[in-house]
C-alpha cells in the first residue's frame, strides 16, 4: 500500500489481486447478492485508490481495507432498506477461488451420492442460518472465521470496542446454534444408515 500511496500501478494492480476475492466473499455474504457484491468490491478498491495519498500504515492493512468494506457494505445495505428491491440469488454462485461458506463444508467427490447430498444440505443449511444474522452478526462471523480476524481488528473495522465484538460473535453463535440444532439432531444418525 505504501507503494500505491506514491502512485505505482503495478503495485495497485497487484493489491488488487491479493484481496479482491476476500473482500467480494465478505461483502456477498453481508448483501446477499453476487452482483451487488461485485459493484460494492469495485467500489471498496475505487475508495482505497482514491484515499492511498491519505493512507498512514497504523495498523494491518486488511483491518484499513474492511473497514472500508465495512462502510460500503453497511450503506448498501441501508439503500436496499430505503429502497426495498426484490433480490434473487443463485445458490451456486459462489466462486471456487474464494473462501465462502460453502468452504466451510469440506466437498470430497469420492463420497457416495447420498453422502454427496447430505454435505450439500449442511452447506444449504449453514448458508440460510448465517443469513438470518442481522448485517453486523454477519460482518463480524465473516470476519472472524473466513479473514482470521480477532476481536480488536474486527473492533476497528466496524468501529466497536473488542468487548463488544466479544459480545456481538457470542450472540451470533447462539442464534446459529439455534437455527442449525435441529438439523444437527436430525442428522446424528445419518452416517449409521442401515444398508440390509
Amino acid at each position: 500500500m505504501l507503494q500505491v500511496r506514491e502512485d505505482d500501478a503495478t503495485a495497485f494492480e497487484e493489491l488488487m489481486l491479493r484481496y479482491q476475492g476476500r473482500v467480494l466473499s465478505v461483502l456477498q455474504h453481508v448483501v446477499g447478492n453476487r452482483d451487488l457484491a461485485e459493484d460494492l468490491t469495485q467500489d471498496v478498491f475505487l475508495r482505497v485508490f482514491r484515499a492511498r495519498k491519505t493512507y498512514t500504515p497504523g495498523s494491518k492493512f486488511s483491518t484499513w481495507l474492511f473497514t472500508i468494506a465495512n462502510n460500503v457494505a453497511l450503506n448498501a445495505i441501508r439503500r436496499q432498506q430505503r429502497k426495498p428491491e426484490r433480490q434473487f440469488v443463485s445458490v451456486g454462485e459462489s466462486s471456487t477461488s474464494m473462501l465462502t461458506i460453502d468452504s466451510a463444508v469440506p466437498e470430497n467427490s469420492a463420497m457416495m451420492p447420498t453422502r454427496q447430498l447430505d454435505h450439500q444440505e449442511l452447506r444449504d443449511t449453514v448458508r440460510m442460518a448465517v443469513d438470518t444474522l442481522n448485517e453486523n452478526q454477519r460482518m463480524a462471523v465473516m470476519l472472524n472465521k473466513f479473514e482470521s480476524m480477532n476481536y480488536a481488528d474486527i473492533a476497528r473495522v466496524m468501529k466497536l470496542t473488542p468487548q463488544a465484538v466479544k459480545s456481538l460473535l457470542c450472540r451470533a453463535r447462539a442464534n446459529l446454534r439455534t437455527v442449525l440444532e435441529p438439523y444437527l439432531e436430525r442428522g446424528q444418525g445419518l452416517g449409521d444408515r442401515d444398508e440390509g
